[in-house]
């Protein structure tokens, strides 16, 4: 089964913590031992894992991004957001975790992140909860 996260973004660059959303939902699957995919379903935006207990990495992720693709002049494309597209194909649009009693299966400090790279806006991020056979 799929769920779907609504979040809202409040830059046009920003990571948004969404372990603690994601952990809801495997709780409430109720199941000893799977995955978890996590899929953004816009062509702007992304998902990574990365460390989640200190606020600067996110904002370095963000600005080293920022540096790597910028807003500029030499896109195509007509709605003017081609380094977003760009951001989005380099950091990728889905993540499959590990569940193992009941739990993701991430790092002392690791936490989900939704990539936000044209906002602000609303997003939906898509949850499948699945069972090892």
């Amino acid at each position: 089964m799929i769920s779907y996260l609504t979040l809202r973004s409040r830059e046009r660059t920003e990571l948004i913590d969404i372990t603690s959303q994601v952990e809801d939902l495997v709780g409430a699957a109720r199941i000893s031992s799977g995955c978890c995919d996590v899929f953004v379903m816009h062509t702007t935006a992304g998902i990574t894992v990365n460390e989640g207990a200190d606020p600067a990495v996110k904002r370095d992720i963000a600005e080293c991004l920022n540096r790597m693709v910028p807003n500029a002049h030499y896109f195509t494309h007509a709605e003017g957001n081609s380094a977003a597209h760009v951001k989005s194909s380099l950091v990728g649009t889905c993540q499959r975790l590990l569940i193992d009693r009941g739990k993701l299966i991430l790092g002392t400090w690791q936490a989900i992140y939704f990539c936000e790279f044209d906002g602000p806006r609303e997003r939906k991020v898509a949850v499948r909860i699945s069972i090892d056979s």
